[in-house]
């Protein structure tokens, strides 16, 4: 994947989570996998979270907290924040 496609990818898990298409946890999977490719142990370390709370929030299951889900999403240039509807 180049530089252009990654940034295509990464726009559009974003439109996708910001219009209600995705979940948090389908964002976070796609990222890990389509971007990343790294197995969930891996890219948990690398966010500084537990795996627990990794597959816990690729599952939708739980509760993420707003530190967890910006330690994900800032690997990739992005953050949590309110979005008019």
């Amino acid at each position: 994947m180049d530089i252009d496609q990654r940034k295509q990818l990464l726009d559009e898990i974003a439109r996708l989570q910001a219009s209600g298409e995705l979940t948090f946890g389908q964002a976070t999977l796609r990222l890990r996998k389509e971007i990343t490719g790294l197995q969930q142990e891996r890219f948990a370390r690398m966010c500084k979270i537990s795996l627990r709370s990794l597959r816990q929030l690729e599952q939708d299951e739980g509760n993420p907290t707003l530190a967890t889900l910006n330690a994900v999403f800032g690997l990739f240039g992005m953050r949590i924040g309110l979005v008019r509807g």
